[in-house]
Order: structure tokens, then C-alpha cells, then sequence
């Protein structure tokens, strides 16, 4: 039988199979031998051993798309970033590194400012314009008021989403009236999985509706980029690929160089300046990173 890991916990996979049920697996020992590990997120093949108990094997993991490592989670199809306008206010660098972690995977993202009830006009548009002129969509909600619910259930029909995003900025709420509108699952998965036992430190893959799965992550407050050089960081800014073929010199990094178009579309207000400075930090950090 085929299914979906939906939760890891201490070798034990919880895999939500195509019956309908959730199993309790454990995998078999040639992964290990293989140097593979389930993640969540895997469509795995499962052997049932006890169908009274819910208890399995899992004996395949098919093939996967692409695969995280923080969130540790396998297919997703799309990241959907949450912040909030307020409590805590939103923290740019942190956003700026989720996205190109992103970018580095092609995974598509979608970032959503929640709480917008808190933050004023002014603050709304600026957002909204930074990161749709970089190319992202931005859903502006508030989970107290309903606001945006109906967008993002739009965005994420028929598809596998890691929901992620700090402590704090109403991840859970969002999550929560997501799920009351078009949960599909029954009182069996919560009572088979524990839910709220271990919430904030493992991910886990909710289903919600056909085909529709949200992975709950664990809340990030810092993420370091990795596997990544100074110079190809560039490529991970989608705003800057209109105006490089502009650039006077090939490799230009965006800084310094004459005939840099990057820098002319900036003093152009054609490139968000918030951007373009957490830009300039990162490759910062990355050349001192390399150094020792």
C-alpha cells in the first residue's frame, strides 16, 4: 500500500495511506544500510502488519522531488512564509534568508504579513510592494478578523505547503482556520499522532483537504545559509535578473563594479533598497565565512 509520512518521531513514521488510515511504521533496517532516512513528506510504500493496530512497515521510499533540510521535509511544492506586523514585527534579514533558501531549492514561495489589523497603511503597501516587485505573491491577513483566509486556501488546493515562519506571529491561528474549514481528517489521525504532544519540534504534514497537505514546522527565530558562495548568492534575488544582462562587466557581483545596471535599477527605486542592503550583508557574511 502507498502512502504519505505525515510525522517522525524516535523511528516511528506515521504514514497517512491510501485507505484513509494512518499507520504506525517502522522502517526497515536497509535503509540504514543504504545511508537513506524517511523524512516527512516521503510517499513511501508500506507493508500493513497488524490492520486491528494500525501497524506497519515502511518498505519503499519512492523517489523524491526535492527534499529540505531545515525544515527536514520531502515534496513540498510550495513554502508559504508567515510574519507578523506586529508582535514580534517582522524581521527582514530572516524573511530574506528563508527566500533564498528557497530560491536555492526552487521551491516557489509565498509570504504572508498576518495581524494586518496591527500594522498601519503606509507599513501594508510598503510590504506588499517590496515583495511583489521582487516576484513573490503576498497575502496581507489577520487570523483574528478572517481576512485572507478564503486567498489562501486558493493558494494552497492541490498541493503539499510548508507553512513556516517565527514564534509568535499567529502560525498556529492561520493553521487552525485553515483546517476547521476543510479538514478531512477525522478524530482517528489526532488520537493516532498525539497532536500537541510534540507540535513545536518536529514537522509534521497535515491533511486538509483532496491532495491538500500543510507541513507544520517547528517556529525558526535564526537561519544560516549553507552550501552557498558569495558570489552565488546573486542568483538568488529574482529582482536582480531583469538588469543583469544590462551589467557592463559578466560576473558583476552588484557591488562596486562600473555599468552596474543592478545599481541603477536600485537608484531607480526599480529594486527595493531593504533588499538590496540585506543583499550586501549576506554576501558580507558569506565572504567572511569562507575566510575561516
Amino acid at each position: 500500500m502507498r502512502g504519505k509520512i505525515i510525522k517522525g518521531i524516535a523511528g516511528f513514521y506515521y504514514v497517512y495511506a491510501e485507505d484513509g488510515q494512518v499507520y504506525e511504521c517502522k522502517a526497515k533496517g536497509i535503509f540504514r544500510k543504504d545511508n537513506q532516512k524517511p523524512l516527512v513528506g516521503d510517499n513511501v510504500e508500506i507493508s500493513i502488519l497488524d490492520e486491528k493496530e494500525k501497524e506497519g512497515s515502511v518498505t519503499a521510499i519512492l523517489p523524491r522531488r526535492n527534499s529540505l533540510i531545515r525544515p527536514a521535509v520531502a515534496n513540498v511544492d510550495q513554502a508559504f512564509v508567515i510574519f507578523a506586523m506586529e508582535n514580534p514585527k517582522p524581521n527582514y534579514m530572516l524573511l530574506d534568508r528563508f527566500l533564498i533558501m528557497m530560491e536555492q531549492q526552487g521551491i516557489p514561495a509565498v509570504v504572508c504579513f498576518n495581524k494586518k489589523d496591527l500594522g498601519t497603511e503606509e507599513e501594508l503597501d510598503f510590504l506588499y510592494r517590496t515583495y511583489t516587485q521582487c516576484g513573490y505573491r503576498v497575502i496581507l491577513s489577520s487570523a483574528l478578523n478572517g481576512e485572507g483566509i478564503s486567498e489562501i486556501h486558493e493558494i494552497l488546493r492541490g498541493k503539499t505547503t510548508a507553512v513556516a515562519g517565527p514564534s509568535g506571529v499567529g502560525k498556529s491561528s492561520l493553521t487552525n482556520s485553515l483546517q476547521e474549514e476543510i479538514r478531512m481528517e477525522t478524530g482517528e489521525i489526532s488520537k493516532k499522532l498525539k497532536r500537541g504532544k510534540h507540535t513545536t519540534r518536529h514537522s509534521q504534514v497535515i491533511p486538509v483537504g483532496e491532495d491538500t497537505f500543510l507541513v507544520d514546522t517547528p517556529g525558526f527565530s535564526s537561519l544560516y545559509l549553507t552550501d552557498m558562495e558569495e558570489q552565488e548568492l546573486k542568483n538568488y534575488f529574482p529582482e536582480f535578473r531583469e538588469y543583469e544582462e544590462e551589467c557592463r562587466f559578466q560576473g558583476c557581483r552588484h557591488i562596486h563594479e562600473p555599468g552596474c545596471a543592478v545599481r541603477e535599477a536600485l537608484e531607480a527605486d526599480k529594486i527595493s533598497r531593504l533588499r538590496y542592503e540585506d543583499y550586501l550583508a549576506l554576501h558580507q557574511e558569506l565572504k567572511e565565512k569562507r575566510r575561516y
